[in-house]
């Protein structure tokens, strides 16, 4: 074999394995940039926790629990329950304080940096994708 056939088969051996230990945990800023999501790990799954926003933080208005509606979108979990459903996907659900409804969720690392994003309207199969960028 060449070199660089030898070397391009070891890179791609590398990339495998990392992604494959890879997990979501850190900060991530969500597609339109207006907030930053934290996900670590809560018991046996992992969780993601909204840690600030662009703009001054709204309430959570569309919650559907009225004692919910005038708290602050900051700190309320978004990612909730997320386990092991596959190599590098874990699923669970989303809460979306935007329209006050859960989703199940799908996540997994696109790259390093990058984190897709998946949410499911219940026994619908209507679904919408966000990829989220890693801010540390």
């Amino acid at each position: 074999m060449k070199p660089q056939v030898i070397l391009t088969v070891l890179a791609l051996v590398i990339l495998s394995v990392s992604q494959a230990g890879a997990d979501p945990i850190g900060e991530w800023r969500v597609q339109d940039g207006n907030a930053t999501v934290r996900i670590r790990k809560c018991g046996a799954a992992f969780c993601g926790f909204i840690a600030s926003t662009r703009t001054a933080p709204g309430k959570d208005e569309k919650n559907p629990d009225p004692s919910k509606r005038t708290r602050s979108v900051l700190g309320i979990e978004v990612l909730i329950g997320l386990r092991p459903a596959g190599n590098n996907l874990w699923s669970g659900q989303t809460y979306n304080a935007e329209d006050g409804q859960m989703y199940n969720a799908s996540v997994s690392m696109a790259s390093d940096q990058a984190l897709q994003i998946q949410g499911c309207v219940p026994n619908s199969g209507l679904c919408g994708n966000e990829t989220w960028t890693r801010v540390r």
